[in-house]
C-alpha cells in the first residue's frame, strides 16, 4: 500500500489569463453590481510621491524582529526544524525539544514579555508598509498568546491554531506528535543529525513528564476532560505505549542507516527504558482522569470555562465576536449556502426533503463512492494527483505572482486516524528541505466521496493550505512563524472558491454541490462549536446538527464533533476569515470599478502574509490605493 504520493508543482506562465474576472463564478462568489460600477475619474491632479522609506530603519527593524524570532524558537526548536532554519549559528536547536513543564511554559511567557514590549516601543517612522505590517503581525498575535497564558490551565498557541484545554487527549499531546514528528519531520542526512535526533529522544522523557506534571495539576483545579474523549485517548495512547516498548516508530528512522550499531542500540534503551515509561505514567493518569469524567462537551463545564472559551474564541478568529454573534452568523450563511445548493440538486433529480436529507442520500449513490480497503485507497491518491495537475495549471489564471513548490500526499498515521480530521495539509520548511504535505485520513475510504474530494484536495493544497504556506515562507522569519486561524483557514476556503471560478465544477455539478456542502459544513461549525462550548448542547445534538442540516456522514462527523470538544473556538475560524476575505474583495471591487483586478487583489492578500484580520483589512485597503493612482 502507497502511504505517500510526491507531486512536483510546475510554474505555468504562458497560460492565457482572465483579464479583469473569471468564468465559473459561484453564486456565493458573485460581486453585487460590479459591472454597474463606473470607472474613476481620471485625476486631475498628480499623485503624491511616494513615502519616504529609511532604508537603515528598515534594515534595522528586520534585525530585531530576527532576534524575536529565534527567541521564540529557542523555546520551540521543533517549529525550527519544521522552517529548516535550524543551522549554522543556531545548530544546536536541532537536538533540543520545548519545555512543556509549567516552569517551561513561564519561561517563555517571560520571553514574549519582553520582545513584545520590545515591538510595541519600536518606532515605525520612516518605515515601509510591509516593515509595519510585520510588527502589527508580531504585536498582535504575542498579545493574544499572553492572554491565553495567563489562563490557569491548557495549551495556548503562539501564532497557531491549537486552542487545548487538555494537555494530552485524542488530538493533542506530545504521544501523538512525537511519532509524526521524528518520522517525517526530523532530517537525517549527516552523522550529525544522527546525534542530534538521539538528543531529541534523550529529551523526551522530560517533555511527556513535564505534560504530566501539569495533567495533575488542571486535574486538581477540577479540570477533566469528557468521558468520550478520554475513551479515544486511552487506547491512542496505549497503542503508542506498545510501539515504543519495542523501540518501533521512534527507532525506524535509524534502522538501515550507515551508522554504527552500538547507536541503534543506545536509541533503543532511551526508548524503551525511558520514553516508554513516561508514557506509561502519562497513561495511568488518564485512567484517573476516566475514573471523575462525565459527558459534558463544552467548556461551560469546565473550570472558568466561560473565560477559557471567550479567549480561545477571540485566538481563534482575531476578532471580539461574542459566542451569540458568531453562532447566529453561522446560521445565517448555512441558510444562504443552503438556497445555493436546493437547486442543484432539484436539477439531478433530488427533489424532496430538506437539503440535508438529500445530501444523504446523495451520500449513498454507489457511483460517487470509492472501493473499500487498499484498492480504495489507492483510487484517491490517484483522484488527488490527478485534481492537483489541473489546478496547478491554473494558477497563473488567478495570480500574477506565482510560487514553486512542490508536495506530497501522505496518509495521515494510523495511530491517529481514529482521532484525526479527514485532512489536513500545510507548506513545507522555508528553505524547501521538507516539502508541503497533503495529509489524507484514510481509516475507512467511507470518509470520502468523489463529489467532496477535489474540494478538500484544493483546501488542503492548491491554492490552499500548501500554496498559501510558499508565500509566507519568503516572508521574514518571525511572519514565516506565525499564522492565524482565520486567515489560514479562511484562504483555504477562498481557494476552494478559486478553484470554482477558475472552472473545477463547470462539467461537474455534482462537484459543485460537494463544494457547496464544503462551505456550510464550516457554517455549521461556527453554529456547532458555540453550542457545544456556550449553549451547553449535548454531543449528540451537535452531531445531529450535521447530519440533519447538512447532510454529513455521521462517521466524519462524530471526530469532528470530538475535535470542537478539545480545541474548543478553532472550528469557527474557517468560515469566519473566508467571508471576511470576500467582503474585502467585493469592497475593493465596488471602490475600483474598472480598476479592480482580482489577480491584483489575490496578490494583495496573500503576499501580505498570514495576519489577523485587522492586519488583512489594512493591507487591503493599501491595496485599493495604490490600485487608485
Amino acid at each position: 500500500m502507497t502511504h505517500a504520493r510526491k507531486t512536483s508543482i510546475s510554474r505555468r506562465q504562458a497560460l492565457t489569463t482572465i483579464g479583469k474576472g473569471l468564468g465559473g463564478v459561484s453564486a456565493i462568489a458573485l460581486l453585487p453590481a460590479c459591472a454597474a460600477q463606473p470607472a474613476p475619474s481620471p485625476l486631475s491632479i498628480s499623485p503624491p510621491p511616494p513615502p519616504y522609506v529609511d532604508k537603515a530603519a528598515v534594515s534595522a527593524t528586520n534585525a530585531m524582529l530576527e532576534k524575536v524570532a529565534y527567541n521564540l524558537l529557542g523555546h520551540q526548536p521543533e517549529r525550527a526544524t519544521g522552517a529548516g532554519v535550524d543551522t549554522g549559528a543556531h545548530a544546536a536547536l536541532r537536538g533540543k525539544l520545548e519545555d512543556k513543564s509549567q516552569a517551561g511554559r513561564n519561561a517563555l511567557a517571560a520571553t514574549m514579555r519582553a520582545d513584545l514590549q520590545r515591538v510595541r516601543s519600536w518606532s515605525r517612522q520612516d518605515l515601509d508598509a510591509e516593515t509595519v505590517t510585520n510588527l502589527d503581525v508580531v504585536e498582535s498575535g504575542y498579545k493574544l498568546a499572553l492572554d491565553g497564558m495567563a489562563l490557569p490551565y491548557g495549551h495556548t498557541p503562539i501564532g497557531s491554531w491549537q486552542t487545548n484545554p487538555y494537555l494530552v487527549i485524542q488530538n493533542c499531546g506530545t504521544y501523538i506528535n512525537m511519532q509524526r514528528f521524528f518520522s517525517a519531520g526530523v532530517p537525517l542526512n549527516t552523522p550529525d543529525d544522527v546525534g542530534y535526533y538521539t538528543q531529541r529522544l534523550a529529551a523526551l522523557p522530560d517533555v511527556l513528564n513535564g505534560e504530566l506534571e501539569r495533567m495533575k495539576v488542571a486535574r486538581a483545579m477540577g479540570v477533566v476532560a469528557p468521558d468520550f474523549l478520554l475513551d479515544k485517548a486511552i487506547p491512542q495512547l496505549k497503542n503508542t505505549l506498545l510501539d515504543a516498548m519495542k523501540g518501533g516508530a521512534l527507532l525506524a528512522p535509524l534502522e538501515g542507516l550507515p551508522i554504527a550499531a552500538d547507536t541503534v542500540a543506545e536509541a533503543k534503551e532511551i526508548i524503551t527504558g525511558q520514553v516508554a515509561p513516561a508514557l506509561e505514567a502519562q497513561l495511568a493518569e488518564l485512567y484517573t482522569l476516566r475514573k471523575e469524567a462525565k459527558g459534558n462537551p463544552g467548556m461551560w463545564a469546565q473550570p472558568q470555562g466561560d473565560e477559557w472559551y471567550a479567549w480561545a474564541l477571540r485566538s481563534s478568529t482575531t476578532t471580539t465576536l461574542t459566542p451569540d454573534e458568531v453562532h447566529n452568523q453561522g446560521l445565517e450563511e448555512l441558510a444562504s449556502l443552503h438556497a445555493q445548493m436546493d437547486p442543484i440538486l432539484k436539477e439531478i433529480g433530488y427533489t424532496t426533503g430538506t437539503v440535508g436529507e438529500r445530501m444523504q442520500g446523495l451520500s449513498q449513490d454507489p457511483r460517487y463512492k470509492f472501493a473499500e480497503g487498499d484498492k480504495g485507497r489507492e483510487e484517491i491518491f490517484a483522484f488527488i494527483d490527478e485534481r492537483i495537475e489541473w489546478i496547478k495549471a491554473q494558477m497563473p489564471r488567478a495570480f500574477n505572482t506565482l510560487v514553486d513548490p512542490n508536495m506530497e500526499v501522505r496518509r495521515i498515521p494510523i495511530n491517529e486516524e481514529a482521532g484525526a480530521p479527514g485532512a489536513y495539509g500545510g507548506a513545507g520548511s522555508k528553505d524547501g528541505t521538507i516539502p508541503g504535505r497533503f495529509w489524507i485520513n484514510l481509516r475507512t475510504t467511507d470518509l470520502h466521496r468523489k463529489y467532496d474530494l477535489a474540494d478538500l484536495t484544493y483546501h488542503e493544497a492548491i491554492p490552499g493550505h500548501v500554496w498559501e504556506g510558499e508565500y509566507s515562507n519568503r516572508l521574514p522569519l518571525i511572519r514565516s512563524i506565525l499564522a492565524f486561524n482565520p486567515f489560514s483557514e479562511g484562504w483555504a476556503l477562498y481557494g476552494e472558491q478559486l478553484a470554482d471560478e477558475l472552472g473545477a465544477y463547470d462539467d461537474f455539478k455534482v462537484g459543485r454541490l460537494g463544494y457547496l456542502q464544503s462551505l456550510a459544513f464550516r457554517a455549521c461549525r461556527m453554529v456547532v462549536d458555540t453550542g457545544l462550548h456556550s449553549k451547553r448542547w449535548s454531543r449528540e445534538r451537535a452531531v445531529q446538527f450535521f447530519v440533519e442540516r447538512n447532510g454529513s456522514k455521521r462517521e466524519e462527523v462524530e471526530s469532528e464533533v470530538d475535535r470542537y470538544c478539545s480545541w474548543p473556538g478553532q472550528a469557527t475560524g474557517y468560515k469566519l476569515g473566508h467571508s471576511r476575505i470576500v467582503e474585502l474583495r467585493q469592497k475593493a471591487a465596488r471602490e475600483l470599478g474598472a480598476s479592480y483586478d482580482m489577480k491584483a487583489f489575490n496578490d494583495a492578500v496573500i503576499l501580505g502574509g498570514n495576519a489577523p484580520m485587522d492586519v488583512l483589512a489594512k493591507n487591503v485597503e493599501r491595496y485599493v490605493a495604490s490600485a487608485r493612482l
